[in-house]
């Protein structure tokens, strides 16, 4: 919620209004809303996530299996890059945009959530979704689909490469481990994960920003970004650009760490299911 408010934020001009930080925000949507409105969109988040880091993972490792060295089975750093630029690709397009599009919806409508005589334009999720398709069309649900497949591929390579980069290095200090504990997972986790909001926020302040509007006839998705980004670096300046980064950061970065380490312990008990070479059963 504090990243969607901080991205849509608009200055008048760069001198009128001294820019507001990540705190001030929350305060002014508590203060304006109540302490609720700091979960609008939650329940897209929640019907969304699962999909997300399914398709996410599976895609990964599908990706990764295709890219590696036939004789050693060995995947390069490289590959794992493109495996995971695939991979955010494919999480992109099967269910973040649509998902992100109804969630900035939600938290884009400005109302008091303390009088209940102030109806919202959307009730919730499933309302919104049901809105926005009947009002603008299904097309709708994919707007920014571009950026977002940009964001998300970029987040994932980066991602997933500095993971298995740093896990390579924690197994080099502790060469007698065949597996490293959960918590250094989680660590390694809580570093991946922090890459890629950081090389991608102008990608995801734009994105942001595009789904927030609602569709303008006669204009390309391309002039539709450029139009924001121009607007964006005249009105505001660079720093606009990356507004949000610290509520992203936090909120993605102790999210990887717990999904590695669930991600690392699901993938051990499902090797362990697997066939033996030597049995033509499933180890107990």
């Amino acid at each position: 919620m504090l990243r969607t408010m901080l991205c849509g934020i608009r200055q008048l001009t760069p001198r009128q209004t001294k820019p507001r930080g990540f705190l001030a925000t929350g305060l002014m949507i508590v203060k304006r809303e109540t302490p609720l409105a700091l979960y609008k969109g939650l329940g897209a988040v929640l019907s969304g996530i699962v999909p997300k880091m399914a398709i996410r993972f599976a895609s990964f490792e599908t990706y990764k299996e295709w890219l590696a060295d036939k004789s050693t089975g060995n995947t390069r750093v490289g590959n794992i890059f493109i495996a995971g630029l695939a991979a955010g690709t494919t999480e992109a397009v099967a269910v973040v945009c649509p998902m992100e599009v109804v969630k900035i919806r939600l938290q884009a409508q400005q109302h008091s959530l303390a009088d209940p005589m102030e109806a919202p334009r959307y009730r919730n999720a499933g309302h919104a979704v049901y809105t926005i398709i009947r009002e603008e069309g299904f097309s709708a649900l994919y707007r920014g689909v571009s950026l977002t497949a940009l964001r998300q591929a970029t987040n994932q390579g980066a991602n997933f490469t500095a993971y298995q980069e740093l896990k390579k290095l924690a197994h080099t200090y502790q060469p007698d481990l065949r597996d490293l504990p959960s918590y250094q997972h989680m660590i390694i986790g809580l570093i991946s994960g922090a890459m890629g909001p950081f090389s991608n926020a102008p990608i995801d302040t734009i994105k942001t920003r595009l789904q927030k509007a609602t569709y303008e006839p006669g204009t390309t998705a391309f002039q539709r970004i450029a139009a924001i980004a121009k607007d964006m670096w005249k009105q505001e300046g660079v720093r606009s650009f990356y507004k949000g980064i610290t509520p992203r950061v936090l909120r993605v970065a102790p999210g990887q760490a717990i999904v590695f380490a669930v991600y690392e312990k699901v993938r051990g008990i499902i090797e362990t299911m697997k066939v033996s070479p030597s049995q033509d059963r499933y180890s107990e």
